[in-house]
This record gives C-alpha cells, sequence and structure tokens, in this order.
C-alpha cells in the first residue's frame, strides 16, 4: 500500500513556561473533565480519515499532541513499530498505513485496547496492527523488538497522594514520574541495533525531572521538533524528543 501524505502542522512560537506548580495539575483536571462531557464526538476526522473514538478513552479532538507526533515521527518502512499508549490507534494505523510491516500497539485500558482494533479493522491494516493491553512493556515479550518506539506521554506530574479514579487519568497524569523513570530505563532496550526511541512531551510536564531522569538512567535527550499550540485553553509546547543511549554519565537506577 503507498505511504499516505501525512502534513506537518505547522509550527508556531515557543509557549511560556509554566511559573505556578500547580497550574498544569489543574489543566490535568480540566482536560479529563472535557473528555467526560456528552458532547465529545463518538467519530473524527483526522489526516482526511474518519475515526472511531470509544468512551473513557483519550480523544485526539481535544490537542493537538496525536496529530503533530503522527506527524512528525520518521515511521520504519518495512520495519517494526511500537506505539506505548494508543489510545484511538491513530498513530498505530497511520504507522501501517505509511509503510510499517509490523505494529505494536499497547495501553493500559482496555477500552483503549479496542478502540486501536477497531480503527485498524475499519483502515484495513488488522492484519499488521496487534493491540496489546499493556502497562508499558510489561506483557511483551522479552525478546520483542522494535525499529521505533513512540510514546505520547501522560506528562502532567500527579503528587503522590493523587489516586486514578479513571482509566483516562492514566493518559494525562504520571504520579511521582515513574511511568517516565521505566520508560527511559527500559526503552532502549527494546530496540533494534538501529532502533530509536522517541516520547511525545510538551510544557505541562516536567523536563527538569524528567532530564534527571534521563541521566539516571544512562540516556541523553533531545529535541526533534516543537510546536506552540493550546490545550484546555492554556498555551502548550509540543516537543518530540529522541532518547539516546550515554554510556558515558550512566548512573545507577
Amino acid at each position: 500500500m503507498p505511504s499516505p501524505h501525512v502534513p506537518a502542522p505547522a509550527a508556531g512560537t515557543a509557549a511560556e513556561p509554566f511559573t505556578d506548580p500547580h497550574a498544569p495539575f489543574e489543566t490535568g483536571l480540566r482536560l479529563v473533565e472535557r473528555h467526560a462531557r456528552a458532547d465529545t464526538p463518538r467519530e473524527f476526522t483526522m489526516f482526511g480519515l474518519r475515526w472511531e473514538l470509544l468512551p473513557g478513552v483519550f480523544a485526539p479532538v481535544h490537542t493537538d499532541s496525536t496529530e503533530l507526533f503522527t506527524a512528525w515521527l520518521p515511521f520504519p518502512v518495512g520495519g517494526r513499530f511500537l506505539e506505548v499508549g494508543c489510545g484511538t490507534g491513530v498513530t498505530a494505523v497511520m504507522a501501517a498505513l505509511a509503510g510499517c510491516a509490523h505494529v505494536t500497539a499497547v495501553d493500559i485500558t482496555t477500552d483503549a485496547v479496542r478502540n486501536t482494533e477497531a480503527n485498524a479493522a475499519r483502515h484495513g491494516v488488522g492484519d499488521r496492527v496487534r493491540a496489546v493491553h499493556s502497562d508499558l512493556f510489561d506483557a511483551l515479550a522479552p525478546d520483542d523488538r522494535f525499529d521505533l518506539v513512540f510514546w505520547n506521554s501522560n506528562v502532567v506530574p500527579a503528587p503522590e497522594e493523587f489516586v486514578y479514579s479513571r482509566g483516562l487519568q492514566h493518559a494525562i497524569f504520571d504520579r511521582g514520574y515513574t511511568a517516565h523513570h521505566r520508560y527511559l530505563r527500559d526503552g532502549l532496550t527494546r530496540l533494534t541495533e538501529a532502533g530509536r526511541l522517541f516520547l511525545g512531551f510538551n510544557s505541562l510536564g516536567d523536563l527538569p525531572r524528567l532530564t534527571s531522569l534521563a541521566t539516571r538512567s544512562g540516556a541523553r535527550i533531545t529535541a526533534r521538533q516543537d510546536s506552540a499550540r493550546h490545550t484546555s485553553d492554556v498555551p502548550v509546547t509540543f516537543q518530540l524528543l529522541e532518547i539516546t543511549a550515554d554510556p558515558g554519565d550512566r548512573a545507577a537506577t
């Protein structure tokens, strides 16, 4: 199947960083409530295609992150692609349409797994997209390796006392940044020899904390793309980050 044209959305001016440490958390709470509204559509259009959206699944219509990151990713044509936190499956399906031979899509919620399966079938790539219920890499086989691994991460820091009461909150909040630590620590071990590890991040997240975790995990972070947009009516800069090994700086995890 020929590779679809995936236009890169226009870049903007970098958004101002948040100075109030509570602002990202409050924005995250508003985003969760926006997803819960009865008027959230059950279908949407992206990249010229129609997509199904199941209740309780992260909705790409409320933020530009999915569209931006999917357009920016260098999908390995003929190779193996892993999406962590697949949600509706837009990125996983577009990877298959772009020519990836094998696509694995994992999510911590079963609703997202079902949503990805439905959209893969809808767009004729169900034979190449495998959706798996998994917390990060936990449900994958020990020897599963990929040419590109990507996660549009739950960047908003949540305090240690935060309790996840809805599945959708896992797509937005990371309590103690434990998920980011695991992704940085284990992600590089899931790559083929020439594989690449990417993280979709934005300015609601704690970049200094992420950088510190990368150093502890023997990794370095390089920004590859960025664009200023809005999420939940606040300015946000989205960044596509690449994670690479940095053995010289490796410390104990």
